[in-house]
């Protein structure tokens, strides 16, 4: 289980470029991916290299890294590989750890979605062709009133770069994209209108909501 500690406005948070360089990590860099390179209150990226990444979108993410992926990752590796590509890359919305989203903080915090965007954009860079996003976060994008323009924010950047946005497995009740967890290894991949998505579940809140 990952309780923050505190709210991320109270700890020194690593900007992504400086996350990006350092050198910490003890594993193998070569295959993972990992930003920042030690488990913290926060993560920007964690995932596998390779030529063809599916870019799996969360809401916030827990205590998975580097040959330790939780079941979420284990089941997101799996439907990559099934549906063609060589790679996956977990990111999430909001980029405070905590294992129960009902934990993460009430006011979203400026910085670290700023920063949290700068490794969006680095994510999708990564794609040799159009980059391939799968909206993956179930009802959990409910627990906070600021997510869905975090999401907004993501469009915006996926534009750069025309990113595809998929979904898996059955679309809910109230339209939001199906969690990875429990989803059969060989789901496929299904187109997904983000923008009409978005636009249903936006209120007119900032991302200080």
């Amino acid at each position: 289980m990952h309780i923050p500690s505190s709210a991320t406005t109270e700890i020194e948070v690593l900007s992504f470029d400086d996350a990006l360089v350092s050198t910490n990590g003890a594993y193998d860099k070569s295959r993972w991916l990992y930003v920042p390179d030690h488990y913290s209150e926060y993560r920007y990226i964690l995932g596998t290299r390779g030529e063809r990444p599916l870019i799996c979108i969360g809401i916030n993410p827990s205590t998975a890294a580097p040959d330790d992926l939780d079941n979420t990752l284990k089941s997101v590796e799996r439907i990559a590989l099934s549906n063609g590509f060589d790679s996956f890359i977990m990111f999430n919305v909001y980029a405070q750890r905590a294992t129960n989203p009902d934990d993460m903080e009430k006011k979203c915090n400026v910085l670290l979605h700023e920063e949290n965007m700068k490794a969006f954009e680095y994510v999708l860079s990564l794609s040799k062709a159009q980059p391939a996003v799968w909206a993956a976060w179930g009802n959990i994008i409910e627990k906070r009133r600021y997510l869905p323009s975090c999401v907004s924010s993501m469009i915006e950047l996926g534009k750069r770069y025309n990113a595809a946005w998929y979904s898996a497995g059955s679309i809910s009740k109230k339209g939001h994209p199906h969690h990875p967890l429990y989803l059969k290894k060989d789901t496929p991949l299904d187109p997904f209108d983000i923008e009409s998505y978005i636009s249903k579940i936006t209120t007119a809140k900032s991302p200080l909501g």
